[in-house]
């Protein structure tokens, strides 16, 4: 397991918060790459996110664990900038990016995103699809761009298919391509929304080990993932979402071995035992 960065909080119940978020990221901490303060979505008059408050310290790789339908993508993607909040704010590095009543503001490229799907181009050949946005929202010259490219595809162990077009390769090669995308922009944040859910077991392995060595480099990651073995060997910090709240936030070890919330319990003994 990653040993937590300073200001990692100890695991926490944070169902008896006023907000029905976390405690723990009522003030923004030394560090803090990411800061969501009273997240509220709702869709047609269905609330799926309640106030939900996140902080994220630089360095730090915090796994999003929960049921299905406990408002986990969601959030990732109100942190992104791709939701707008009904009630709250978003901040990275100190900067606003969403708030209630308006539309959220572009990172710029600086929070990188990985979907379930691939979202790959199927026209263009791997080292396209890397290359495309720092050329189209960069003006960066072609050259440069593939070059990156081939940097980057050589990281995710991809060097052998520069020139391959999606249809060629597997669906853990296509979602590595998919990470090599987003860090072109050379991202300071990452976020993950279940990247290996459509995946069989050896792909996926491939995938968690590239995000592994994110983690390792230094990179801030959230991940949305019922991948156990990476949130207990990959990641800083476990948070468990249920019914569009945080019920229980803090370091890995704890939360995995020794949660203090009974929801928190009765969800690992049923996906431990599965």
């Amino acid at each position: 397991m990653k040993r937590a960065p300073s200001g990692t909080p100890t695991s926490t119940d944070t169902t008896a918060t006023a907000s029905g978020g976390s405690s723990t990221a009522k003030a923004s901490r030394p560090g803090t790459v990411l800061l969501g303060q009273g997240m509220t979505r709702t869709y047609h008059a269905r609330t799926v996110l309640h106030g939900v408050d996140l902080a994220v310290t630089h360095g730090q790789t915090v796994a999003v664990l929960g049921p299905s339908g406990a408002g986990k993508s969601t959030m990732l993607r109100c942190l992104a900038g791709l939701e707008p909040l009904q009630e709250g704010t978003v901040a990275f590095q100190g900067e606003l990016l969403s708030k209630a009543g308006t539309a959220p503001r572009s990172a710029g490229g600086r929070i990188g995103m990985v979907f379930q799907q691939f979202n790959l181009f199927p026209h263009l050949t791997a080292a396209q699809n890397v290359s495309l946005a720092p050329r189209k929202a960069r003006g960066m010259p072609t050259a440069q761009a593939h070059a990156r490219a081939r940097d980057l595809l050589t990281r995710v162990g991809l060097a052998e298919h520069f020139d391959h077009y999606p249809y060629e390769l597997s669906g853990g090669q296509q979602q590595r391509v998919a990470i090599a995308r987003a860090l072109a922009m050379d991202p300071e944040l990452m976020l993950f929304d279940e990247p290996t859910s459509a995946l069989d077991p050896e792909f996926t392995r491939e995938v968690l080990a590239v995000m592994r060595d994110l983690a390792d480099s230094g990179m801030t990651i959230v991940v949305v993932t019922h991948e156990m073995d990476f949130a207990r060997r990959g990641a800083d910090r476990v948070v468990f979402m249920a019914d569009g709240r945080i019920v229980e936030d803090g370091p890995a070890e704890d939360v995995l071995t020794a949660p203090r919330q009974e929801r928190t319990r009765r969800f690992l003994d049923q996906i431990l035992s599965e």
